[in-house]
């Protein structure tokens, strides 16, 4: 893809002629888009002459969801895979390869092959097979009295303002819903003073391509959209995925109802097991969304500069275990209304 960083390459692994594991990667000269922050290794490279770029990356563009980067039929194929991936990066004359967000699957296969790993914190709901919920008001009754207060008084204030939604799901996502969205994405980026990645020519082929992975949610006052979020959803392992939201004019609380609690009833009303909100804000949490712990893996060739990582990593790993010790003692349910995360 001339121009934007990203260089798609593919891995793949074959015997007897018949694909055995592969990896979707990249070759970037940039570090955007990825979710896991690396700018001061680039800038410390740079500080002692090297080129950080270009480096090998194995993730999904713009998509902070954990999964299988090193996808295999077996074992010892994802063993293999993980040693090619690093052989491409050296035989590519990258500084560096890096697997982003990996599944449990690989975070075993790349820790015994002395990857250097990397620990970070999301904020998910996951379905209490136990004591399921069957409504976002039973899920909100679990919270503790001050938190459920809030939301409350955040939802009465979308509503008072006139704002009411409107769900749309799969091939329900007709054109004009699909502009509208885009136009709200867009205006969500020129607000942080930034430039969008994805073109309304993207949102066209994945709603073509895959249209019954996809969530909109639209808010609308006296009939007319004024705010949409998009849910990436996955129907199989019954699991959705925030992703995108804007809005054409301000409304107090509005991001908070269409990012978090009008997907959160649409899954606990269907009995999903998990909503993922998505990369940082530990704002999720005190809407009950609780941490739950995130994966990279590194290989970097200069050995100097991946001794210096690792340490780095070490503590960063170590004030990640505390932040995550921390927010387990500020739990939003009531004492035995959820089990622990």
């Amino acid at each position: 893809m001339p121009g934007t960083g990203w260089t798609p390459r593919r891995l793949t692994l074959w015997r007897d002629g018949m694909l055995q594991a592969g990896a979707a990667l990249y070759l970037k000269t940039h570090s955007w888009g990825e979710y896991v922050f690396d700018w001061a290794w680039a800038d410390a490279y740079r500080r002692h002459g090297l080129s950080y770029y270009p480096k090998l990356l194995g993730a999904v563009p713009f998509t902070p969801v954990p999964g299988t980067r090193l996808l295999a039929r077996d074992a010892s194929s994802r063993q293999a895979l993980a040693s090619a991936v690093r052989a491409f990066a050296q035989e590519a004359s990258s500084s560096s390869a890096h697997l982003l967000f990996i599944d449990d699957a690989d975070l075993q296969v790349l820790r015994t092959q002395g990857w250097l790993l990397r620990e970070g914190v999301q904020f998910h709901w996951q379905r209490d097979n136990t004591q399921p919920c069957a409504s976002f008001d039973e899920f909100i009754g679990r919270l503790q009295r001050h938190k459920r207060k809030n939301i409350l008084q955040e939802r009465r204030r979308v509503a008072e303002a006139g704002i009411t939604f409107t769900a749309h799901e799969g091939s329900a996502i007709e054109a004009p819903l699909w502009d509208f969205f885009h136009h709200c994405y867009t205006r969500t980026y020129a607000e942080h003073r930034s430039a969008p990645y994805l073109t309304r020519a993207f949102f066209a082929e994945v709603a073509h391509t895959m249209p019954g992975h996809w969530l909109m949610f639209v808010a609308r006052r006296d009939g007319a959209p004024v705010a949409s979020s998009l849910i990436a959803i996955d129907p199989q392992r019954r699991v959705a995925f925030g992703r995108y939201w804007g809005c054409i004019e301000h409304v107090p609380c509005l991001h908070f109802e269409a990012c978090y609690y009008q997907p959160l009833a649409w899954c606990l009303e269907r009995g999903w097991e998990r909503f993922e909100g998505g990369a940082q804000g530990e704002h999720k949490m005190a809407r009950g969304l609780l941490p739950v712990r995130t994966w990279s893996a590194h290989w970097l060739a200069d050995e100097r500069f991946a001794g210096a990582v690792a340490d780095f990593l070490e503590r960063e790993g170590g004030a990640v275990d505390a932040y995550i010790d921390e927010l387990g003692e500020r739990n939003p349910f009531r004492r035995g209304a959820w089990p622990a995360s």
